[in-house]
């Protein structure tokens, strides 16, 4: 089975918090494919990328 391709663009969005970031990974993660699951990945408290279960890439940031 081939990898998934990253997306050539992705929607930013700034969370102001942890339960807003929970809520949209939860909202954006039902049924669409997890790129990079929530972390501290060392530029920013926490983050992660998802793919809708449209196929529209989100990356979410949590300063």
């Amino acid at each position: 089975m081939p990898s998934p391709s990253l997306p050539s663009l992705s929607l930013f969005v700034e969370c102001e918090s942890e339960a807003e970031f929970d809520k949209a990974f939860g909202w954006l993660s039902t049924g669409g494919m997890v790129l990079m699951p929530p972390d501290n990945y060392g530029f920013s408290r926490r983050f992660s990328w998802v793919n809708d279960r449209y196929g529209v890439s989100w990356q979410l940031n949590l300063q």
